[in-house]
């Protein structure tokens, strides 16, 4: 496809949006994927082509707590290897997915996510609590796998709100600080993300010069993010995004 620079300025400001929302509250995904379409990309073009230029903000993320990573390792050799298999079986089933099957279920996709990032505080409360105590009744370790595997599917399918549906599973079943959970969270996250953009770059879906606009956005935002993290309510940023998510889900739910 050809785009205006106007196109591009667009897809730019959106895309350091989501980094600067990423870094602070979740949701980006929520800003650039409606963008993106809104320009003229197909709607799997655009999501795969969302994903790959993405990543770059969540390997900032990941590089910021590489120190905290030693302590998981040992649950991450056993971890990564299911959300890896799980991010690709995502992305296979979104490439097999027709254009037309896709543009109808997005709204539900996006309404999910939506709903996913109004829970997030209510789950980190949870997560918090059961961390705090001593409690039994977890489940087990094939219990563990199963959820994890269809986390990372929906993450290579789609994954807006992955972040915090990890967060639930492994409270539930990781009797971890919410620190060290957090850590998995994001190695699991990036696991995802990368598999299914490893996966995309033989697709011959992806736009590599909106991936580029999207991943130097996507940087910068969530630079500006991580210096202002602390000056800026991430409840009142969040609902932004909330709104936008409704917004946007009921216009696909129309048109």
């Amino acid at each position: 496809m050809s785009y205006t620079l106007l196109d591009l300025v667009i897809v730019c400001f959106a895309a350091v949006a989501a980094g600067f929302i990423n870094a602070i509250a979740g949701g980006g995904t929520l800003v650039t994927f409606p963008v993106l379409t809104a320009i003229g990309m197909p709607a799997v073009a655009a999501n795969v082509t969302n994903t790959i230029g993405l990543c770059s903000g969540i390997l900032g993320g990941v590089y910021a707590q590489r120190h905290d990573f030693e302590s998981q390792k040992k649950r991450l050799f056993k971890i990564l290897p299911v959300s890896i298999v799980g991010g690709i079986a995502g992305a296979l089933i979104l490439l097999n997915t027709n254009e037309s099957s896709f543009r109808t279920i997005i709204p539900y996709l996006i309404l999910l996510a939506t709903i996913i990032l109004a829970l997030q505080v209510p789950v980190r409360n949870w997560v918090a609590l059961r961390t705090s105590m001593a409690h039994s009744g977890r489940l087990n370790a094939a219990a563990m796998y199963l959820f994890i595997f269809l986390a990372a599917i929906y993450g290579g399918y789609f994954g807006a709100g992955l972040g915090v549906i990890l967060m639930a599973i492994l409270g539930l079943v990781i009797n971890e600080s919410l620190t060290k959970l957090n850590v998995l969270k994001q190695a699991i996250s990036f696991s995802v993300n990368i598999a299914a953009s490893v996966y995309f770059l033989f697709s011959g879906k992806v736009d590599w010069l909106i991936a580029g606009v999207i991943a130097i956005g996507a940087i910068s935002g969530g630079y500006i993010g991580g210096k202002l993290a602390g000056k800026i309510n991430p409840t009142f940023l969040r609902t932004i995004v909330i709104v936008i998510g409704l917004a946007v889900s009921l216009y696909y739910f129309i048109y």
